[in-house]
């Protein structure tokens, strides 16, 4: 088995023994900031879903609205005291001084992008809210983007897994064989 087979069973067993409450504080925590398995435990609740333990829609608007407030507790942070902290912590990330200065000057820029976009980034996911804060990008826009690449990435993680799950699972066992 490999790791992130392993890793999406563990998640999986998670979410099925404590319900889609275990989802949404995975991918709370996870928007704004906590290194934790977002993409796995949605793949792991679809999962579940597919299995028919949860609706695919109940999945996929916990993974959206917990994905949302995770970024938009981030922002606020990242407004209200982030430039402190993300030079202080940045660094064990390899956000240093002069990486989180050009970030922030993407994110001035080409902020609603850039927050769409990010989602799908890991480390770039966990530090988008809080950068987009500090970097005092406008909440409306913020708050527009991220509705909207929450929206796109609960959906790709949740819908794409639960409709092409199957599909995939039977062709990578084929690939895997082939290198065993």
């Amino acid at each position: 088995m490999t790791f992130l087979h392993e890793t999406t069973l563990l998640i999986e067993a998670f979410v099925r023994d404590y319900g889609l409450i275990a989802l949404f504080i995975i991918l709370y925590f996870e928007s704004f900031g906590a290194p934790l398995p977002g993409e796995s435990a949605t793949i792991g609740a679809s999962v579940l879903a597919i299995r028919g333990d949860f609706s695919i829609i109940d999945v996929f608007l916990v993974v959206w609205v917990a994905a949302v407030l995770g970024d938009s507790t981030g922002y606020a942070i990242g407004h209200f005291g982030g430039q402190p902290l993300l030079q202080r912590y940045g660094p064990l990330v390899k956000l240093t001084p002069e990486r989180l200065e050009k970030l922030q000057d993407l994110f001035k820029r080409r902020g609603p992008i850039i927050v769409v976009g990010a989602r799908f980034v890991v480390i770039l996911r966990q530090l988008n809210g809080l950068v987009a804060g500090s970097a005092a990008m406008p909440w409306r826009y913020f708050a527009m983007a991220n509705i909207a690449g929450a929206a796109i990435w609960a959906g790709v993680w949740s819908f794409g897994t639960y409709y092409l799950g199957d599909f995939f699972g039977r062709h990578l066992t084929s690939i895997s064989d082939v290198f065993r």
